[in-house]
C-alpha cells in the first residue's frame, strides 16, 4: 500500500465530507422543492465520486474511508471549541 496515496485520499475524503456538509446546510435554508432537488443532485454527485474512488486501488479506498470517517468528530470538536 502506498502511504502517500492513502494520505492524499484521506484528505480528499475529508474535503468531500466538509463540502457535502456545507452544501446540505445551505440547502436546508431553501424552499422544500429546491431542497429536494439539491439533495438529489448532491446524492448523485456523491455516488459518482464514491464509485470513482472504489474503482481506484485499495490504498485509495482505505484512505478515503479513513478521511471521511475521522472528519465528522473532529469537525464537531472544532465547532464546539469555537463556541466557547
Amino acid at each position: 500500500m502506498n502511504h502517500l496515496t492513502a494520505l492524499a485520499s484521506a484528505a480528499f475524503g475529508s474535503t468531500i465530507y466538509l463540502v457535502t456538509f456545507s452544501t446540505v446546510r445551505r440547502l436546508n435554508q431553501l424552499s422544500p422543492r429546491a431542497k429536494v432537488t439539491g439533495l438529489v443532485v448532491t446524492g448523485m454527485v456523491l455516488c459518482a465520486v464514491i464509485g470513482n474512488v472504489a474503482f481506484g486501488s485499495l490504498s485509495v479506498t482505505l484512505g478515503f474511508i479513513v478521511g471521511g470517517g475521522l472528519t465528522p468528530p473532529v469537525h464537531r470538536w472544532i465547532l464546539q471549541r469555537r463556541k466557547r
